[in-house]
């Protein structure tokens, strides 16, 4: 309650001085009909003293100078009501000029304590509001976002805090027009600028030189190395993920490179021994031409893979029969035509696409389909949905665990089942996501463990080709 009174009483800017004529009329009438029944208990000049209440109130809540008009208000009415002659102001004692002078004394001590208890209440509440303003920028500099992009909000804030029309803060020297520009250095190094409105008082300006620009330095400055820090650790984190990568690829390359190459050279080197069969002879011709076709085909996995990564994939885009895509890369795999069940709808419409592309992705899915159908049959199915061309490819193997169903379109990913076998480049499914992701498409992955895995291709069949969707929908079936 005292709490109250007090801010009450001392607010940082007095109420207004009319107010104050006001309520030194009203206190200065109340006293003075209070003090007429009170002249046969005490004699009139000791009963003066009450005037003291009202020029202690006015001087504490409007100031010195109201507080003397009081006095001298206070000082008439006396004079005029209660001190002989009455009716009349006149004073023929000196002890009434003591009064007087009494009064004045009261306003004065009165009005200047008040004075300066006002001014330092005005300082701490400046004081509080420079430190929330450092704890508002702190969590709005250091709470997540970059600092070009927090640098608008925090002028805001500024601005809203000291009641300002406006503030603004930049990195590195800045100008605008009708601002005054404060250096924000630290260490010697310019950080930045902080914009101010042009008609602000030099006290204020001079004011915000010492108190918040230091602050705001150290914050922008805390703020640029944490975002230097967060740019290396995300640089050092795609290093190691490029360095992994590297290290993947050689192991890759290393051995499935070297595997043909040797038979390659271990069928060559044969050819050449004397007395071998016109059979033998076959067989071995056969065998380095298989091998020679198998390291084309990693050779031109890590073409597709190069260009993907590059971003120089363009599709060419053309009107294609997915039908026709499909049968062209079943006969490219070069594996019995039975290996395959077609369930294709006979009015499936075309799509605008990159046939090439296209052709390349699915040579990869029935490739990876029929190394894990177990010899089991693979089903292709393909059927218009709303506005996509849905095509299915489901072997009968032994599924994809759901801890590596997440990976299995990563660059260079095998499953842990085949790391010991060292089949396949871990290159086909990501060629896969490339190329259908180019031509507007999304491909994932559906399964059961045991029960075999289906890899769902959905191409998009409006007019222009576009589409709306994006890798983000990856995983959901349209």
């Amino acid at each position: 309650m005292r709490a109250r009174v007090s801010s009450l009483l001392l607010r940082a800017e007095p109420p207004s001085p009319l107010a104050g004529v006001l309520v030194a009329l009203l206190a200065v009438a109340a006293i003075t009909a209070v003090i007429f029944p009170l002249r046969s208990l005490s004699p009139a000049v000791s009963n003066g003293v009450l005037y003291l209440l009202a020029v202690l109130l006015v001087s504490t809540v409007w100031g010195l100078w109201l507080g003397l008009l009081t006095s001298v208000i206070s000082l008439a009415a006396f004079n005029f009501f209660h001190i002989a002659p009455t009716g009349h102001f006149t004073i023929s004692e000196g002890r009434n000029w003591v009064a007087l002078g009494v009064f004045f004394a009261a306003a004065v001590v009165a009005g200047s304590v008040a004075d300066l208890a006002r001014s330092r209440a005005t300082e701490a509440e400046l004081r509080r509001r420079e430190a929330d303003l450092a704890a508002d920028l702190a969590r709005g500099l250091l709470g997540g976002l970059s600092v070009e992009d927090a640098l608008a909000p925090a002028g805001e804030r500024l601005a809203a805090a000291l009641d300002l029309p406006w503030a603004a803060i930049a990195l590195g020297p800045a100008q605008r027009n009708g601002a005054r520009a404060l250096p924000l250095a630290a260490e010697g190094r310019r950080l930045g600028t902080l914009l101010l409105p042009e008609d602000l008082y030099d006290d204020v300006v001079a004011r915000f030189g010492e108190r918040v620009v230091p602050a705001l330095e150290a914050l922008l400055s805390a703020a640029l190395e944490r975002d230097r820090l967060q740019a290396e650790v995300v640089e050092t984190r795609a290093l190691r993920r490029s360095d992994e990568l590297k290290t993947a690829l050689l192991r890759t390359v290393s051995h499935d490179l070297r595997s043909p190459l040797t038979a390659i050279l271990t069928a060559a080197e044969a050819l050449s021994t004397e007395g071998l069969s016109a059979s033998e002879r076959s067989d071995l011709s056969a065998a380095i031409t298989a091998e020679a076709g198998r390291l084309a085909g990693l050779v031109d996995k890590l073409l597709d893979l190069s260009r993907l990564q590059a971003g120089v994939g363009e599709p060419h885009r053309d009107w294609c029969s997915v039908e026709e895509i499909v049968r062209v890369a079943i006969d490219d795999l070069g594996v019995a035509p039975d290996r395959f069940r077609l369930a294709i709808d006979a009015d499936l419409p075309l799509v605008r696409a990159d046939a090439a592309q296209l052709e390349r992705a699915f040579a990869n899915l029935l490739e990876n389909a029929s190394h894990y159908s177990g010899g089991h049959p693979v089903s292709v199915r393909a059927r218009a949905v709303g506005r996509h061309l849905m095509i299915r490819i489901v072997d009968r193997g032994p599924g994809i665990p759901a801890t590596e169903m997440s990976r299995i379109f990563e660059p260079f990913y095998r499953p842990a089942s085949d790391r010991s076998a060292h089949t396949g480049s871990g290159l086909g499914l990501a060629i896969v996501r490339g190329f259908v992701e180019a031509n507007g498409g999304r491909v994932w992955a559906e399964s059961l463990p045991g029960q075999g895995a289906t890899f769902v291709v959905a191409l998009p069949l409006d007019a222009d080709g576009a589409t709306t969707e994006g890798p983000a929908t990856r995983s959901a079936a349209p």
